[in-house]
């Protein structure tokens, strides 16, 4: 497979790309692009910088750096920050500005088995130039452009690199050095900035890498660059390379970014490229989804596997928010989004992935004990919105903030899913004080009726459209089921049982009517945002009857709004269906998990059919849970994964489920 990649890129470079995009269909592992009419990019990431493609030549629309907010003058709250955008290329050719509206014969590959976007276009009559951007994925604050540029013409080319430095950021200085060390001569072109509040400092830094003589860098205003004379047909290559650093993670950023782009100088383009092409390599060969006989499930698919993975880094003790680094979208915070959507995908084929989820909800687990003291209850009460501080950051005019209390169990239900599937008791005693203050939250929290059963009153429960109901049945189904699993880790590891949660657990109520589960008390018939119920038989064990789930899916399968609704409703009534044996309705809600939320030109998800705000990783996360613990018949239990025979769509000739577990197994239903 690597070298029919290097080989097509081969043919990007010396082929016309109006010629090879516009009859090229395209494949299970590139996404290709030659319109850019209604364009949404995509993010080239590596879990800890996030760089969002761009259809202008030759520039990126935006970084996004995860784990660092600062304050947001719009809404007085954190916002995730916007770094300096330091792979930006200024490109003349014979004096003349490579520009939007003069170049022809667009198109814009993604690779997702590597991780890279090429965009290859003409400028007249005179060149073709390719580009080809990526965040190293061996080296979390590192990023590279690639230029290739190959001259119908003797041509002159004036190329110079620039630096984009976002509004939110402030006094921002740049600095143009040659540094020496006996025989090396180092340039490196550098900016510093602070956060809008100057919580923390940003730098980011650059140098050119050349694949032969190094040419003589000079500083023009605010860029950096040089001169070259090419010769007709003979292909120039060169790259920018550097970093992005902040002084939330090293104390002195600027060097640090420094040496980010000396170190690339010393290891080269090819070196730089190897290793990161080794790390997605490494990535898809434990975790990967094959679909055969449907090209179109296979790239969609794989595309939110690539998302997911972008987002994330193991052992970083960081989230995923429902944006991932694509986007300031919903400011960066960390929501019920990462634990009950995207967490289940990752717990299966990147077990260490969904370990740092947790640990970011470990390292808060102080912040949320005080949550619940500031609203008179004991315990911990993890914030709906959540940012570096672990305290609550939803603007204080969204009721979700004060009253959308299930994401503490559904943390705590996370944390039990971990343990299940790895069994290590060590772990689950390092992390026992979650399960235990999470389950003191609760029983501090319901109240208890004159007939001795316990309701949880004045919530929004999953279905946001319903304020200040009692005994929503989502948030109530959670709480049972992560007191019950508090309870199995209290036996396991031989701590005190509160007697309260297992009274709580037995008693909570669920109201049902007419046969059906009601979503709260009282409800009736109203429309809904999403599925609320339904979720209490997946991804939650709480209604296991065949027949109340089919009453349930039928009822409410009706009532999820169909404009604004996001698109993880239809990503667990595909589970459910397929789970039931319907593979029809199965395969029908599955692609209404993605369909109709995918923007042009490469599909990337957006939260509902009627927005536009990709990329949308939630939504992600429930179409993989559709193909995963649906069609593939996984199922997580208390002793880690099983695997039923699965159920395929017609459609599809096989499905193959690789890298499942700690034992990396492959799945395969045909």
């Amino acid at each position: 497979m690597k070298n029919s990649i290097v080989n097509f890129l081969r043919i990007v470079v010396i082929c016309s790309p109006i010629a090879l995009f516009g009859q090229a269909k395209a494949d299970e592992w590139h996404l290709f692009a030659n319109s850019r009419a209604n364009y949404f990019g995509v993010a080239m990431a590596n879990g800890q910088i996030g760089i969002v493609t761009d259809d202008t030549p030759l520039k990126t629309k935006e970084i996004i750096l995860n784990g660092v907010y600062d304050g947001s003058p719009e809404n007085g709250i954190s916002r995730i920050v916007r770094g300096i955008e330091f792979l930006n290329l200024t490109l003349l050719i014979n004096k003349q500005e490579i520009k939007s509206d003069n170049i022809a014969n667009w198109s814009q590959i993604i690779s997702m088995k590597e991780g890279t976007s090429t965009t290859a276009f003409t400028f007249k009559d005179i060149a073709l130039i390719k580009y080809t951007i990526l965040a190293n994925r061996a080296i979390p604050f590192s990023a590279m452009a690639i230029v290739e540029i190959t001259p119908y013409n003797d041509v002159e080319i004036e190329l110079s690199n620039f630096m984009v430095v976002p509004d939110e950021l402030k006094n921002p200085k740049s600095q143009f050095r040659i540094l020496k060390d006996n025989e090396y001569t180092m340039p490196v072109f550098g900016t510093v900035a602070n956060t809008l509040t100057g919580k923390y400092k940003v730098a980011a830094s650059t140098t050119f890498l050349f694949d032969g003589k190094p040419e003589v860098l000079n500083q023009l205003g605010q860029e950096v660059g040089f001169t070259k004379k090419l010769v007709k047909g003979q292909k120039y290559r060169f790259a920018i390379a550097g970093g992005i650093c902040t002084s939330k993670d090293v104390t002195d950023p600027l060097n640090e970014s420094e040496r980010q782009a000396i170190f690339a100088l010393q290891e080269g383009i090819d070196s730089l490229l190897d290793r990161h092409t080794k790390a997605w390599a490494d990535l898809w060969n434990t975790g990967d989804i094959q679909i055969e006989g449907d090209l179109d499930a296979q790239q969609r698919v794989r595309f939110a596997l690539y998302n997911l993975y972008s987002f994330i880094r193991p052992e970083t003790r960081q989230s995923i928010a429902p944006m991932g680094l694509s986007s300031q979208g919903y400011n960066g915070h960390i929501f019920w989004d990462s634990e009950l959507w995207m967490y289940p995908t990752l717990l299966a084929l990147q077990p260490e992935m969904a370990k740092s989820c947790l640990d970011y909800r470990a390292d808060r687990l102080s912040k949320a004990k005080q949550k619940a003291t500031i609203y008179g209850y004991k315990g911990a009460m993890f914030p709906w919105e959540s940012d570096d501080t672990g305290e609550e950051a939803t603007p204080t005019w969204a009721l979700t903030g004060i009253f959308e209390q299930h994401i503490t169990a559904d943390v705590s239900i996370a944390f039990w899913n971990y343990y299940a599937l790895t069994q290590d008791s060590s772990w689950l005693k390092s992390e026992w004080e979650v399960l235990k203050e999470t389950a003191n939250f609760w029983v501090s929290r319901v109240v208890q009726n004159q007939d001795g059963s316990f309701s949880i009153l004045n919530v929004v429960g999953a279905d946001e459209y319903a304020q200040h109901v009692d005994d929503n049945a989502f948030t109530n189904g959670s709480v049972i089921e992560s007191l019950r699993n508090t309870v199995k880790a209290a036996k396991i590891l031989d701590e005190p049982i509160n007697q309260r949660w297992i009274e709580v657990a037995d008693q909570l109520l669920i109201h049902t009517k007419n046969g059906i589960t009601q979503n709260y008390k009282g409800y009736d018939g109203q429309m809904i945002k999403q599925a609320d119920v339904n979720l209490l038989a997946y991804p939650l064990h709480v209604i296991t009857d065949e027949d109340q789930i089919k009453r349930d899916l039928n009822y409410y399968a009706g009532k999820i709004d169909p404009k604004d609704g996001p698109a993880m409703a239809s990503g667990v009534l595909s589970v459910l269906y397929a789970r039931l044996g319907d593979s029809d309705k199965a395969y029908d809600y599955f692609l209404k998990s993605y369909q109709p939320n995918s923007r042009p030109p490469f599909g990337v998800f957006s939260e509902s059919s009627n927005s536009s705000n990709p990329y949308f990783a939630t939504g992600a996360g429930a179409m993989l849970q559709a193909v995963i613990y649906g069609f593939g018949g996984v199922e997580q239990t208390d002793e880690g994964l099983i695997f039923h025979k699965g159920l395929l769509p017609k459609k599809w000739k096989s499905l193959k489920i690789i890298g499942l577990g700690l034992e990396n197994k492959t799945h395969t239903i045909k």
